[in-house]
């Protein structure tokens, strides 16, 4: 490339100094900018895209860390690797000017994801699209926006509304109430809800009006509007197009043992083209595909479910098993690919939510909740015998690092790109294992009928409640509730044994301020949890760059 000098450089600079202001007025013609970035319908799509990536980016593959401060740090799991930067220290975890950064980094994230909406929605009335493109543009946008505030409301309370586009820098902003965050979200959602299109013409992966209706019903039970709620709820349930799985389907449908809980989440099985009708907004995963979250070389850019919350068996070591694991590892199979055991699961979790039905409760079956493993070194004196968590062997604490209960929704056993295999003859996998190669449920409509139970309970209705957790029980050949079981900590109960790590479970437990309870009854892990804890700080940076405004700190945070 030719250089230009320092003469020509300086020469230039005096032409552009000397000329009239015309000049400087440039018109975009062969180049994107404000001014002509959003004309067509192709022009908003690509915003759009945009939304759906920001999102998976902030729920799923991020990293190996920040999408799993909605799991850590709660009644489901508890940290095995201290050191590891996460929630163990919770006054430095979720300090307004902590190193670790937790609230500001999701701060940051979900406004940039409200940001993109309302360029989006903003830029509409001046685009070249027909009316029917920009209604489905807006209703799209403000799906979006709505997820973001549902979000930023459950973690942080009240928080800052911004719904134009913003185009100079803002000193002023002030806190709205958590009342009219909610509000301005059902606002966006019933739009959404209205002008979305129907489940059955959508892709796979992209939103719909069963979408919108969903998460407007789960917002209306957050804004004890449990009417609303039950008149959302009941308009995706009763869709003929969604129904729960009760029989076998999909790519593993004569895998033997099995059943239709352990179907929903083989890999290729979450979307409709498999048969799934229960599935209502599937984030979509493409392997080595441009754009589709995840390469088969690593866990970049995959959700690491596996890594995560599967035990690092390597270190596993017996009395009297030598000095090796008698478990090889990684192996792709019920023994969770490469995990490192840093999520372990609370006792809570793995045990005590399953006392009534902890043999006939088909999401409790080993080849779903893997407490037996097969001892398969033959290195090992133990080669060949159950190692089990339920009765763990000589030496060996349960649970613990190296070994303990784990769901197997986590990991895709026997599916693994073939890049990861190191010997796919014995399923062994490479040390760059470690991500979950399936695509990851938004909404499932079992979901959706526990959403329902809540605001049944809400409008003092446990009979009905008890029908809609009934129905997912039924499914799970579980015992049924009776109006008089149903709380809303049976409900929470009902959420893990269903959901479990497909939750997002520290919106679920913020949204109804039971986040301190529930972490203080059911994971003793976190001895240092604080009532302060059932909301985020605002982040301090926000606080002090808002020069001209006041966002007021919640309660508890200096």
């Amino acid at each position: 490339m030719r250089k230009i000098s320092n003469l020509a450089l300086s020469l230039a600079l005096c032409c552009l100094c000397s000329c009239g202001k015309d000049f400087l007025n440039e018109k975009p013609l062969d180049f994107l900018s404000s001014e002509n970035a959003f004309v067509t319908y192709s022009d908003f799509n690509a915003s759009i895209y945009n939304l759906y990536d920001l999102v998976r980016r902030e729920f799923y593959n991020s990293g190996e860390r920040r999408p799993f401060d909605y799991m850590y740090g709660t009644d489901l799991v508890y940290d095995g690797q201290p050191s590891v930067e996460r929630h163990t220290n919770m006054a430095a975890a979720y300090a307004p000017t902590g190193n670790l950064d937790i609230p500001l980094n999701h701060w940051t994230a979900l406004y940039k994801i409200v940001s993109e909406a309302n360029t989006v929605i903003s830029r509409i009335p001046g685009s070249s699209m027909t009316d029917d493109e920009k209604t489905l543009t807006e209703a799209r946008a403000k799906f979006f926006r709505g997820l973001a505030y549902r979000t930023l409301v459950y973690l942080y309370g009240g928080v800052p509304l911004t719904l134009e586009e913003v185009t100079v820098p803002r000193t002023d902003y002030t806190r709205a109430s958590r009342e009219e965050v909610l509000a301005q979200v059902i606002g966006d959602l019933k739009f959404s809800a209205e002008h979305l299109p129907a489940i059955t013409v959508v892709q796979d992966g992209e939103i719909s009006n069963l979408a919108a209706l969903h998460l407007l019903s789960e917002v209306y039970v957050a804004a004890k509007q449990y009417k609303d709620a039950v008149d959302a709820a009941t308009a995706v349930i009763g869709n003929s197009a969604v129904h729960l799985m009760r029989d076998r389907f999909g790519a593993k449908a004569n895998t033997n043992p099995g059943d239709v809980y352990f179907d929903l989440f083989q890999q290729g099985n979450q979307n409709r083209k498999s048969g799934n009708m229960e599935g209502i907004w599937v984030i979509q995963f493409e392997t080595d595909v441009l754009g589709g979250g995840s390469l088969s070389t690593g866990t970049s850019g995959s959700y690491q479910l596996e890594r995560n919350f599967a035990p690092q068996f390597l270190n596993l070591r017996v009395t009297g098993g030598g000095s090796v694991s008698p478990i090889l590892y990684p192996v792709s199979d019920l023994s969770g690919g490469r995990g490192i055991g840093w999520a372990i699961s609370s006792t809570y979790f793995s045990d005590s939510i399953w006392q009534s039905d902890f043999n006939n409760d088909i999401r409790n079956a080993n080849h779903n909740f893997v407490r037996d493993f097969v001892a398969t070194n033959p290195a090992s004196p133990l080669y060949g015998q159950t190692i089990s968590t339920k009765n763990p062997p000589p030496g060996v604490t349960v649970p613990n690092r190296y070994l303990y209960a784990f769901q197997s929704k986590i990991t895709t056993p026997g599916d693994h790109p073939d890049n990861l295999f190191s010997d796919a003859s014995r399923l062994l996998l490479k040390s760059t294992a470690g991500g979950t190669y399936a695509d990851q449920y938004m909404f499932r409509l079992a979901e959706t009928y526990l959403i329902r139970a809540e605001a049944y309970l809400g409008l003092n209705d446990p009979g009905n409640a008890a029908k809609d957790i009934n129905a997912v029980r039924e499914r799970a050949n579980a015992s049924l509730a009776d109006p008089g079981d149903v709380t809303i900590d049976y409900i929470l109960d009902e959420r893990m044994r269903e959901l479990g790590v497909e939750e997002k479970r520290r919106l679920t437990l913020m949204r109804l301020g039971k986040w301190y309870e529930r972490v203080k009854r059911c994971n003793p892990y976190y001895s240092d949890a604080l009532p302060t804890y059932n909301l985020w700080p605002i982040p301090a940076a926000e606080i002090e760059r808002n020069a001209n405004g006041h966002l007021e700190q919640n309660l508890g945070y200096d």
